[in-house]
């Protein structure tokens, strides 16, 4: 394809403030799972595996000595650890960090000359330690050395590659011949490599895009090593003479600077032996037009791990197939199928070009080509278990123009391949079909999470809102800066210098962290969060103030309901539309926002003290050491009676109706009221046994528009904080609570446990710890389980949870997936950071995975 057709079908400059949430909350699908894609996966990981040895320093000893331990499990950057000699007494195991502790591969303490021996616990049970490290050291199973260097310096092993280092590249048609080639940039594991001898060309030939993982890639030396040959790319073979590539040569033959890891290709997976013989026919895709199933012909036999692949053309030689149209292929290669395969699977097959006819029909083709099919046994049974369904959204690269990656949608499956259509192009491109395991996607946010630019596809006018990007430079992302970034704060500046000094100009808003933050927003949050907002338009900032507030809560959707309701900020100025995202639902309400600059102060006081915080936590002046408010000398019971909103006591509590529910309204009144919030429910790919009893709040969450009275009872619960008055009247009251499974229901009728309508929040019985005055002790009946939890996959733990009491976080660790290994090393702090639990929840799950460990200890430890 020439320069011009590939710009056109490139990427088209569009504005860089795309957010995946949004897109997938707007369009009402989901994205593909992370874990879906294991390259991805295999680049974040350290690469230590359980059974690894290694020499760690014991630091019990006075001379701090070497020995050798066996990591028994990890957990990101942490590793299990057991000393040799203990067998399987798991008493002294104990964790590691591995980017902070002293950790080597076997061997290294003898020949840094440091001393080896084990601690007391290993010299108390064998008198002959020496002969246990001798056979230690002979049994080999060594961590390698790359991946302890890469681990303890914060990078992943897709850091290996650092840009200025050399590699060699295999030929993609013929696997003897390998060229030098040198990494421009690493863009989380993905290469972008120059050819060795194009220095200074511009032809897009002369870089070549590969994900560090691919079979291709060789260490340098490699092509010497194995008596290859070191010629380059055909279509570069034309831009030098041979006594300039020979010389090219030679500097790809001199030994390099910089000492590479070559442990890290010593892993690969062994090519199993194929059974194909030249002529055969089969379907196959051309990698460097991935957008059809087309006949082609095994045209040359290399090897018995190796074959070339041509596709068919009736068109002759000088029309037909191009240099691009023969690719390398062996036993476990993708996009090769058996005769019919798109027949069977209802996929349309392009005919050859030049062929002759409407229907295209493999006998007829076959007996005109005096040729075979190839037999479905030559190729590896195809398996269908991934986690791509149509309509869902990843990234994935433009195989026209590969710098570009593009949102992505997958608009049809077929076994282990994909078609997916790429948008944000500047000129459509038919679906591209791949392979679930292709190098060449990637999750959603991958593009963000490594600074790189994703083409997306346009937004509308209407969408097109200015934003107050007025955000500290140093909390600035920092992301390469683009044409569409500066044009927006040229927008911004003129926004402010047309308004800037009139009555309407807002003043810098600082969010001082260091006052006191109240029962609704998290301090961490607001810690991150830019040192100021403004100057600007007072509807724009104040309104960026408040979005971000919103989004440093517990609960985004209580602070909005909270700002809402408050008459005295409604009375500040005009309405604005706010959003809050909370459970994966959406919450929409419009709040007062003050336009003008004298009631600036004020209203971000009031805002303060409807979130009970301290006045001076958004304020227009900055807190440097001491709040004037001494809020750091309140405890929270005693800022809230000081600052915080005043609680009415709440009456008509019907008899026997009590419920863990707070509500703003009477119980009694059945009048419907206005519904100013509205509730937008994510559609679900599959749903879940409901597992919840009739009587509790919690639910499936199926409703989608719910009247004001459940709104704030799902808003309240377990958010706010009870004065001495309701809590004394709470503790006067009968409590009446719903019957468990196991125990008879009252024959008084359905009065006594009202149905509660199902929402998606927590209640507040989970969200508060359990109360010590309870005269009633349950004991809970022996947990058994089936198999060992550390081999528990993702869906394993989710099902297991669901199976439980804690039913309802299944979805949190299903979103996080929390395997067996990880289930076991969560604590409570872990929890409450982690998964953004409260104390009651949190003890709760807690105390299910201390009777999980029990269960584990007692069957699968020993």
């Amino acid at each position: 394809m020439n320069p011009e057709a590939q710009e056109s079908a490139g990427g088209s400059e569009l504005e860089s403030d795309f957010n995946w949430d949004e897109y997938l909350e707007e369009n009402g699908v989901l994205a593909v799972p992370h874990h879906a894609f294991k390259h991805v996966d295999h680049s974040l990981q350290t690469g230590l595996t359980p059974g690894m040895r290694l020499e760690v320093c014991v630091r019990s000893e006075p001379d701090q000595p070497y020995w050798v331990a066996t990591i028994i499990t990890t957990c990101g950057q942490l590793l299990l650890l057991r000393y040799k000699g203990y067998h399987d007494d798991r008493r002294a195991d104990f964790w590691c960090d591995v980017m902070t502790s002293d950790l080597h591969p076997l061997g290294w303490g003898r020949q840094q000359g440091r001393p080896m021996r084990p601690p007391c616990g290993v010299r108390k049970k064998h008198g002959d330690w020496e002969a246990v490290l001798e056979e230690a050291l002979a049994q080999g199973g060594s961590a390698p050395a790359h991946l302890l260097k890469g681990a303890q310096t914060g990078g992943d092993p897709a850091d290996l590659f650092p840009p200025g280092w050399c590699v060699e590249l295999q030929d993609t048609v013929d696997p003897g011949v390998a060229w030098g080639a040198q990494v421009e940039d690493n863009i989380g594991g993905r290469l972008c490599l120059r050819y060795a001898g194009t220095e200074g060309l511009t032809q897009s030939q002369a870089r070549r895009w590969v994900f560090y993982l691919d079979p291709l890639l060789q260490p340098p030396g490699w092509a010497e090593e194995n008596s290859y040959s070191l010629t380059p790319p055909a279509v570069l073979c034309g831009l030098r003479s041979e006594s300039e590539w020979e010389e090219v040569r030679k500097n790809i033959r001199q030994p390099k600077e910089e000492a590479f890891n070559r442990d890290f290709f010593k892993d690969r997976p062994v090519l199993s032996p194929h059974c194909f013989s030249e002529g055969m026919k089969l379907e196959a895709v051309n990698p460097a037009a991935p957008f059809n199933i087309s006949p082609a012909t095994v045209t040359k036999v290399l090897s018995d791990k190796y074959f070339l692949v041509q596709m068919d053309s009736l068109q002759g030689d000088s029309e037909g197939a191009g240099p691009d149209s023969s690719f390398l292929c062996h036993h476990g290669s993708t996009g090769i199928f058996p005769v019919h395969w798109s027949l069977k699977n209802g996929v349309p097959l392009s005919p050859p070009p030049g062929y002759q006819g409407q229907d295209f029909d493999w006998a007829d083709y076959l007996k005109q080509c005096g040729a075979e099919g190839a037999p479905e046994s030559c190729f590896p049974v195809e398996q269908s278990d991934h986690d791509f369904v149509e309509s869902m959204r990843l990234e994935a690269v433009n195989p026209v123009s590969p710098e570009y990656v593009h949102v992505a949608t997958v608009t049809r499956v077929r076994g282990q391949h994909i078609w997916l259509g790429l948008e944000g192009l500047k000129q459509t491109l038919p679906d591209v079909i791949t392979h679930v395991d292709s190098l060449d996607i990637f999750p959603v946010s991958w593009c963000e999470s490594n600074g790189y630019r994703l083409q997306h596809p346009s937004q509308p006018t209407a969408q097109k809102k200015s934003r107050v990007a007025v955000l500290q430079p140093e909390k600035q992302s920092q992301l390469k800066a683009t044409p569409p970034d500066a044009a927006r704060q040229q927008d911004l500046s003129q926004s402010e210098s047309a308004q800037g000094n009139g009555k309407y100009s807002c003043p810098k808003i600082f969010f001082n962290h260091l006052c006191f933050s109240g029962p609704y927003l998290n301090k961490g949050r607001i810690a991150e969060l830019p040192q100021s907002i403004g100057p600007g338009n007072c509807v724009l900032v104040l309104k960026e103030v408040l979005t971000l507030l919103i989004s440093s809560a517990y609960k985004p959707s209580r602070v909005l309901r909270e700002l809402q309701q408050d008459p005295e900020l409604r009375g500040h100025g005009q309405g604005e539309t706010l959003k809050a995202k909370y459970k994966g639902k959406s919450y929409r309400a419009t709040v007062g926002i003050s336009r003008t600059a004298d009631q600036v102060a004020e209203f971000c006081r009031r805002t303060c003290v409807r979130l009970e915080c301290c006045p001076n936590l958004i304020a227009p002046h900055m807190v440097l050491e001491h709040c004037s408010e001494n809020c750091f000398l309140l405890t929270k019971t005693k800022y809230t009676h000081y600052y915080g909103k005043k609680k009415t006591k709440r009456i008509g509590r019907p008899p026997g109706g009590h419920t863990n529910l707070e509500s703003s309204t009477k119980q009694g009144s059945r009048r419907k009221k206005r519904k100013p919030l509205s509730v937008h429910k994510k559609k679900r790919l599959s749903t879940s046994v409901d597992s919840t009893p009739a009587c509790s709040p919690l639910g499936s969450g199926e409703e989608e528009d719910l009247d004001e009275d459940y709104f704030l009872s799902e808003e309240d619960s377990g958010s706010e904080q009870q004065d001495d008055s309701e809590v004394s009247e709470r503790k006067s009251q009968p409590a009446s609570r719903c019957p468990t499974p196991t125990e008879p229901r009252p024959r008084e009728g359905p009065r006594q446990c009202r149905k509660t309508p199902h929402l998606p929040s927590y209640s507040d019985d989970e969200n508060q710890p359990p109360s010590p005055k309870s005269g009633r002790v349950e004991v809970q009946e022996k947990l058994h389980l089936d198999s060992s939890p550390l081999g528990w996959s993702i869906t394993d733990v989710t099902r297991f949870i669901r199976t439980t009491d804690c039913a309802p976080l299944a979805r949190i660790f299903r979103d996080q997936e929390i395997d067996g290994q990880a289930l076991l090393l969560l604590s409570l702090p872990t929890v409450q950071e982690c998964m953004g639990l409260k104390l009651g929840p949190a003890i709760k799950l807690c105390h299910l995975i201390e009777r999980v460990k029990l269960a584990f200890y007692q069957r699968f430890a020993g």
